[in-house]
């Protein structure tokens, strides 16, 4: 058994018989094919939560700061995460982006780039909306609600993954590429924003 299919199955546990989670949509996951899997972001938790909710393996972009501590930074390589430096362009990261998705595989990101505090849906940068367009791949909203202080005084606290529809990102109308990111990406903003029961932020 591979360390992700064991981690998986460990947090199914947990979030099946302790936090008591409630998780809708699960077939709205594409069988095959590449997939920018796109959710807002308040929580640690997240990429377990919807990693642990989705059928097939997402492979995490995730914040570099996570991979300088050695052992857990092996762990996320291993668990199919990778690194990518906040507020630049990050080349590596782009390139590792491409490569999961030219395989016919599930990248997860996290749009708003940063964990948000304030209670709403913060703004997207089109990064996913730009790579699943490249690669013809659908892009798949998730909403998480709960996860921040789903652990507290000792114990698991309910919370839910919401799945939405899948969207082919294919410009099949008379938009530009430019018109076209951005009001996809808006788009899936605003279904992100009703799965997870927030506000948007504008």
């Amino acid at each position: 058994m591979s360390l992700y299919n064991f981690a998986k199955g460990l947090f199914y546990f947990i979030f099946v018989y302790l936090a008591r989670w409630k998780v809708s949509g699960r077939e709205n996951m594409p069988s095959k094919g590449p997939v920018v899997v796109v959710s807002n972001h308040i929580s640690l938790w997240d990429p377990i939560a919807v990693g642990v909710a989705l059928s097939r393996q997402v492979y995490f972009m995730a914040k570099e700061e996570l991979f300088r501590y050695p052992v857990f930074g092996r762990i996320l390589l291993r668990l199919g995460a990778f690194p990518v430096k906040r507020g630049q362009i990050d080349r590596a990261a782009i390139k590792n982006s491409m490569e999961v998705l030219k395989k016919g595989n599930v990248l997860g990101i996290f749009p708003e780039g940063h964990r948000s505090d304030s209670g709403k849906l913060e703004q997207f940068t089109e990064g996913a909306v730009h790579l699943a367009v490249k690669f013809n791949a659908y892009i798949l909203p998730v909403g998480v609600a709960g996860t921040k202080g789903m652990f507290r005084r000792g114990r698991f606290h309910p919370f839910s993954v919401n799945i939405g529809k899948p969207v082919l990102a294919k410009n099949t109308g008379s938009l530009s590429p430019s018109e076209f990111a951005a009001e996809l990406n808006e788009r899936i903003r605003e279904e992100v924003g009703k799965l997870a029961g927030l506000e948007l932020n504008k």
